[in-house]
């Protein structure tokens, strides 16, 4: 597996080794090992799996007590997956990476505790699939607002669908000042 680093603090572009013929193909999509040895050594505890439409935005949403690291792929379908630094901290605060993650590239993303994450869907339907290092407590969500100028995210989408709790979510500086 091939493991590219993004400008923002370990967050990895995962390539795995894929082994390919008229049959079809085959991949690796974890070993403990290899990942430990790219830097990803926490234990996951859950695995999830959701199907969204064309248009579809999910997040940006991040755990505020219990941070989840993520190692996402998708199955079927493309995303466009984005990760925002929100640690007041880190020198990348409030900068993102976009990656384009398809069922034919292949490509993870593994997002450390205490990034925002979302994605939205660019195929008629999209599988997508993620390990998650801690489980999942609905009282300690948190989200950042989509489309929030201060991110400048440049979404593929100009009127993705939203839940209601997504389009209510708080611009970076409301989250950052504890609001």
């Amino acid at each position: 597996m091939n493991v590219i680093n993004t400008r923002l603090p370990g967050v990895l572009i995962i390539e795995p080794k894929i082994f390919g013929d008229a049959r079809g193909f085959f991949l690796e999509s974890y070993h403990q090992q290899r990942y430990r040895d790219a830097g990803i050594e926490l234990p996951f505890v859950q695995d999830n799996h959701s199907r969204s439409q064309y248009g579809v935005l999910r997040g940006l949403h991040f755990q505020r007590t219990r941070p989840q690291g993520k190692l996402v792929r998708v199955t079927q379908g493309a995303v466009y997956d984005v990760v925002v630094d929100i640690n007041p901290q880190s020198p990348t605060c409030g900068e993102h990476v976009g990656v384009k993650l398809t069922a034919d590239n292949h490509l993870q993303l593994w997002v450390p505790p205490g990034y925002a994450h979302g994605f939205c869907v660019l195929s008629d339907v999209a599988d997508f699939q993620y390990k998650c290092t801690d489980f999942y407590y609905p009282e300690d969500e948190g989200g950042l607002l989509w489309n929030d100028p201060e991110l400048d995210i440049a979404w593929p989408l100009e009127s993705p669908q939203l839940s209601e709790k997504d389009s209510r979510n708080p611009r970076l500086r409301a989250v950052l000042n504890g609001e």
